[in-house]
């Protein structure tokens, strides 16, 4: 009521100011023809004219009426050069800061409810460099200044700032219009005050502080390198270290447009996700999943079995899965491709060198214009008490720890309810491993909605797991050949044996030992670098999950191509990391996969959204499949098929999603998804539904009893 009541109030002073025809007086006819008239007000009390001439061009900026260059020469016609532009000065930004007032009252909240996701660069942008935007575009008088007032006021810039900058770099301009007021009689024309010269000069004026931050960038950039002597001539175009996703990557863009490339990686090539992560792990799911799947086999009309298997033949069954991965990775392949792959521990010695401690011996230096870091990440083993005495795994060394083993282990303790130890916890549990799941939080998977977590929770106790949240870990304890581990439960300690302990409570980045430290790059948990994925130094670029702030395989080659682009072709184009549609999945069974907003987090960031559900028990394939079980949930703009977020909960919910992550990525909505022909029967019907029930919600009632009628008349 208040927004339309000052909408009201601002069309009727418009309303006014057109139907008594008063944008006449602001013509420059109007004005040279009342000057005679203002001049003798003026001399009979200046101080009240000069007031009223004040309360006036405010209105009028606050107005965004036609007519303040006019009444700019006006000024400098009543006033002179001196208080003209005083009084224009000061009135013009007070008038301009009203307009980015009513601007943000009126429509700043609805703009940005319906469009945030596409401003959200925009917003970025003119949160960290808004003055310097402002005082750019005022500086050229070409552009419309109430159109900027009125922008600028749908943006997220403070009003002080605006208000600063606006006084500030309109100065030029209220400058050079006062003055041509104060040769008001030799003016025919408003076009005859920017003449061609003075449009140029404009424009250069406000190139200048793009220059300026250009010199200033460069000014800093030497700053940086000051202490360091730049190499006459470089060996390398581009010097990768790490060959996990984010460095195969990387070099892969690297050898395809005929870089001179360096790879350097230490240990096995492939990183964390062929040798440690994804490839082991899923093949592990893979074989408990059967092994379950054998236990219920009667949902299948089958005979239930209990599964007999060689544990050691399971642990070797991931080995040769990661081996048969393997040649994807090679140092072989990425040869073949025309990179250079060098096996060794690799220190950068000044931004542009880098030495390599070969595996074979010896030492290699080489330099390059640009260098990678993505050197990825480590499992995080907790300060526990007593458990280097017990012994442990973590992600890292179970799969080869476990080789060992004949016989799965009996009682596993996991630490962690995170992707990594829920993906574990489940398959030891139908591996036949009496598995404790031992989480701090309140709940397992903390980053998902809580009825996610709970479905999940609910399953793995289905597939026996004990999960203990809000279970803190103590201590770890020897007694003999028992091993035991301490955890606190309301302020009570609880003992529990285990045979095998695994660590899985996140992961760290690797930063140490590769030269950071001595180059003076900013790590805090990761390498701090800036949007365009630079460190301290331009020409050093960090990607993966040393980089952050996502540690997924797939986000680290995301980043290698703006990584690989930018340290090739910086120097003509600069690309910011699009973290815009992120998807991810958790590879429990069911599995969990999102994009975009939970609604969780779209409560935490007071995000206004509607829910559509589509029960996956109801899909035909999935009750083909005896898997009908889990949902589709998508958050939506309030009344728009806009889509926000999407949570799946189902068999081959990470599949699905990919139909989600490139709606969302390209701004199309649920009606193009319902519009959209989908096979019967599959499982990816169960997007097109949810995109129905969506429909469904938001059928037009009224229009549906007219056709209601409509039908009837027809019989």
């Amino acid at each position: 009521m208040k927004k339309l009541l000052l909408l009201v109030g601002i069309a009727l002073l418009v309303g006014v100011f057109f139907m008594f025809d008063l944008q006449q007086l602001l013509t420059l006819k109007g004005l040279k023809g009342g000057l005679v008239q203002f001049e003798a007000w003026r001399a009979d009390d200046p101080i009240l004219v000069a007031g009223a001439f004040f309360l006036i061009y405010v209105l009028v900026a606050a107005l965004s009426l036609p007519g303040a260059a006019v009444m700019t020469l006006a000024a400098g016609a009543l006033f002179g050069l001196l208080t003209g532009t005083l009084i224009v000065s000061f009135a013009s930004s007070i008038g301009a800061t009203l307009a980015f007032f009513v601007s943000r009252y009126i429509l700043r909240d609805s703009v940005q409810g319906r469009f945030g996701e596409r401003l959200k660069a925009i917003n970025e942008g003119i949160e960290k460099d808004g003055a310097f935007y402002l005082f750019t575009l005022r500086l050229v008088p070409v552009f419309p200044f109430f159109l900027i007032n009125l922008l600028m006021g749908l943006t997220r810039i403070s009003a002080a700032t605006f208000y600063w900058v606006s006084q500030l770099g309109m100065l030029a301009g209220t400058l050079v219009y006062v003055n041509a007021g104060t040769q008001l009689a030799q003016l025919d024309s408003l076009s005859g005050i920017l003449s061609p010269g003075l449009i140029l000069s404009f424009a250069l004026l406000g190139v200048f502080p793009l220059l300026a931050k250009w010199v200033i960038a460069r000014v800093q950039a030497r700053r940086v390198y000051a202490r360091w002597q730049r190499p006459a001539k470089f060996d390398r175009n581009l010097i990768v270290i790490g060959a996990g996703a984010g460095g195969l990557v990387t070099t892969y863009i690297a050898a395809a447009v005929k870089a001179k490339v360096t790879l350097v990686e230490a240990h096995k090539m492939g990183g964390d996700c062929l040798n440690y992560g994804c490839v082991p792990s899923k093949a592990l799911i893979k074989s408990a999943k059967l092994a379950n799947q054998m236990r219920h086999a009667e949902q299948y009309g089958l005979d239930k079995m209990e599964p007999v298997f060689s544990f050691r033949k399971v642990m070797q069954r991931i080995h040769d899965v990661i081996a048969a991965v393997e040649p994807h990775d090679s140092v072989e392949r990425y040869t073949e491709l025309g990179a250079e792959v060098l096996q060794g521990y690799a220190k950068i010695i000044d931004p542009w060198t880098v030495e390599i401690a070969l595996n074979e011996g010896g030492t290699q230096r080489l330099t390059s214009r640009s260098i990678v870091i993505a050197t990825g990440a480590r499992p995080f083993v907790p300060p526990l008490p007593g458990i280097d005495d017990v012994g442990y795994v973590t992600s890292d060394t179970l799969w080869d720890e476990f080789a060992k083993l004949d016989e799965v282990p009996k009682r596993i303790v996991v630490l962690g309810g995170g992707p990594i130890g829920c993906e574990l916890s489940q398959s030891f549990a139908r591996l036949g491993s009496q598995v404790t799941q031992v989480e701090r939080g309140a709940r397992i998977m903390r980053r998902e909605d809580e009825e996610v977590s709970s479905f999940v929770k609910t399953n793995f106790e289905r597939d026996g797991v004990q999960v203990l949240t809000e279970h803190n870990a103590l201590r770890c304890e020897k007694h003999g050949d028992q091993k035991f581990i301490i955890v606190e439960f309301q302020g009570e300690e609880k003992r529990i044996e285990f045979d095998e302990l695994i660590c899985a409570v996140g992961r760290v980045a690797r930063l140490q030992g590769y030269g950071l430290e001595e180059l003076g790059i900013e790590t805090h948990r990761t390498v701090i670098t800036n949007e365009y994925l630079e460190t301290l130094y331009p020409n050093i670029y960090a990607a993966g999950d040393v980089a952050g702030p996502y540690q997924f395989t797939h986000i680290a080659a995301h980043q290698a191509w703006y990584a690989a682009v930018n340290a090739l072709f910086g120097q003509f184009k600069r690309f910011k990391v699009d973290y815009s549609v992120v998807p991810w999945t958790m590879f429990v069974d069911p599995e969990v996969a999102r994009v975009g907003l939970n609604e969780q987090e779209a409560n935490e960031q007071g995000i206004p959204y509607e829910v559509t559900r589509y029960g996956i028990d109801d899909l035909d394939r999935a009750i083909a499949d005896s898997a009908a079980y889990g949902f589709v949930k998508i958050l939506t703009v309030p009344g728009k098929d806009r889509i926000l977020g999407v949570t799946l909960v189902g068999e081959h919910a990470g599949d699905l999603l990919a139909e989600f992550v490139f709606a969302m990525k390209h701004g199309l909505g649920l009606n193009k998804i319902l519009g959209t022909i989908h096979t019967y029967p599959t499982w990816a019907e169960a997007n097109k539904y949810a995109a129905g029930e969506w429909k469904r919600a938001h059928t037009p009632k009224k229009s549906l009893i007219w056709l209601e009628k409509y039908h009837a008349w027809r019989l």
